[in-house]
């Protein structure tokens, strides 16, 4: 389908005016292309030779506007931190509309109503993290937002006192509605706001329940299923988040929002990655508990509209669910099945992280190469790339009574690791290269991460020193919120 073809829809005006702003973006000087990403051309349908036309870089600026695109920004609040924030919003982005089921935002479109003191702009730097992210979560099979597009200007921002050029990512998400919106919401006392909301979530992310009874605590109840696995599927790969906010945090059970997060490089329980979190509230190792408190506060808004003590005691389910995930996923990461186990290898698991953190391994690393180990009696693929070998060398004592105790062969275990354990992982030292060599006007390793990152699993030979460890004067770096 061409551009000029899609017919967008707007659903969001349903809703009273004191929820939303109609707005025109402020589009960019001169703006460039820096990448599209076919995959998602295939999801709204878009023919992808349209992403080479000046008509699709004008679309991502704004000064392109799509039949039936009226566009504007969302407001809703949150806790940062901790704390609460009466009125958030989308500060600099804007929605466009919706096809196949998928609402485009471009970020980075200049100011609304709720820029706050910001300036509504994205420079590239954060843009290009958020664009190659969110794909290569995709690529690892966690739930989260895609990205459709990126462009550079020459519109230039200040951060952290340098001058940076601003950019537009092209987000795109079945919902964009957030714990935080329901906190706005619930604030202004008008229940019957609240149940139109639901209703809306309900049709955007659970329609299966819009005919049923107790519709409303069975939403509540489906996200915490779909947190339960997505914090299991972020803790398993060591993805931080850096800044779960409540006003951060998906009605749809998605990652959204990628800010000052990192896959982590030496494994490290509470690695924090967002160097704003002094006291490690988003902790690598905090993660489900935060997201287990966000939950609580959605129970809190709802309780106008819902039987709140349902809520709490399915609330009670969340971290049994998340733990019985984590524990699948874990052992598959080791070639095991947790139901040959009475415990799921618990114990072996628990060992094993506390051997990576001892021994200062690279945690990605260590399970791809595991995955291509051939012998116990050579573990010099795996050792020769820990800071301290001890450690690890204990764990394989371990690992290899069990193999040995569920009867299973190198081959059999190396099958079922293939599928779960990547070659590359975008670390945050791989985006920068990407990162510095945008800034020079060279697009091309965004556009070769992007191929990395939909593909994790698969052969990159050009690129074979990024499946290598993380050199450690990059490992585990804390990053700024400025974008």
């Amino acid at each position: 389908m061409k551009l000029d073809q899609i017919k967008l829809d707007v659903d969001y005006f349903e809703f009273d005016e004191k929820f939303y702003q109609k707005l025109k973006p402020t589009p960019l000087k001169n703006p460039k292309l820096v990448s599209f990403n076919k995959e998602a051309c295939d999801l709204i349908g878009l023919d992808y030779k349209e992403c080479e036309t000046q008509d699709f870089i004008n679309f991502i600026n704004g000064s392109n506007v799509l039949e039936g695109s009226v566009p504007y920004s969302m407001v809703y609040a949150g806790h940062q931190f901790g704390y609460f924030v009466p009125q958030l919003g989308d500060g600099r982005a804007i929605n466009l509309g919706a096809v196949n089921n998928w609402h485009l935002q471009t970020k980075g479109s200049g100011l609304t109503r709720y820029s706050r003191s910001g300036d509504g702009r994205a420079v590239l730097r954060s843009s290009i993290r958020e664009y190659l992210m969110s794909e290569a979560m995709h690529g690892l099979g966690i739930p989260t937002t895609r990205a459709l597009a990126i462009i550079d200007s020459d519109t230039f921002a200040h951060r952290d006192w340098e001058e940076e050029s601003c950019s537009i990512v092209m987000r795109m998400s079945p919902s964009w509605i957030r714990v935080g919106t329901f906190e706005f919401f619930a604030r202004t006392k008008n229940k019957q706001a609240i149940f139109q909301l639901a209703d809306y979530v309900i049709k955007q992310s659970y329609p299966h329940l819009e005919n049923e009874e107790d519709k409303y605590e069975k939403m509540f109840y489906s996200l915490v299923d779909k947190t339960a696995e997505l914090l299991a599927l972020w803790q398993t790969y060591g993805f931080q988040h850096g800044v779960m906010n409540t006003d951060n945090f998906s009605m749809a059970g998605l990652t959204i929002d990628y800010g000052p997060y990192a896959f982590m490089d030496y494994f490290e329980k509470n690695a924090i990655c967002n160097h704003t979190d002094g006291e490690g509230r988003y902790s690598y190792n905090n993660q489900p508990y935060v997201a287990r408190w966000n939950l609580m506060v959605l129970a809190d808004t709802l309780k106008g509209i819902c039987d709140e003590n349902k809520l709490m005691s399915y609330l009670n389910t969340f971290l049994p669910q998340h733990e019985n995930v984590y524990l699948k996923m874990m052992n598959k990461r080791i070639g095991l099945d947790a139901t040959k186990s009475g415990n799921s290898n618990l114990h072996l698991i628990l060992e094993l992280l506390g051997s990576l953190e001892a021994s200062k391994m690279d945690y990605n690393v260590f399970f791809y190469r595991l995955t291509n180990l051939k012998s116990f009696d050579d573990l010099s693929s795996i050792l020769d790339i820990a800071v301290f070998q001890e450690p690890l060398r204990k764990w394989f004592e371990s690992y290899e009574k069990v193999c040995e105790e569920q009867d299973t062969s190198f081959e059999t275990r190396s099958e079922i690791m293939k599928k779960v354990n990547p070659k590359y992982i975008l670390k945050n030292y791989i985006i920068q290269e990407a990162i510095e060599k945008a800034h020079e006007g060279d697009y091309s390793g965004v556009v070769d991460l992007l191929k990395i990152a939909q593909n994790p699993f698969d052969e990159h030979i050009k690129f074979e020193r990024y499946a290598q460890v993380t050199p450690m004067k990059f490992s585990n770096m804390k990053l700024s919120c400025s974008s």
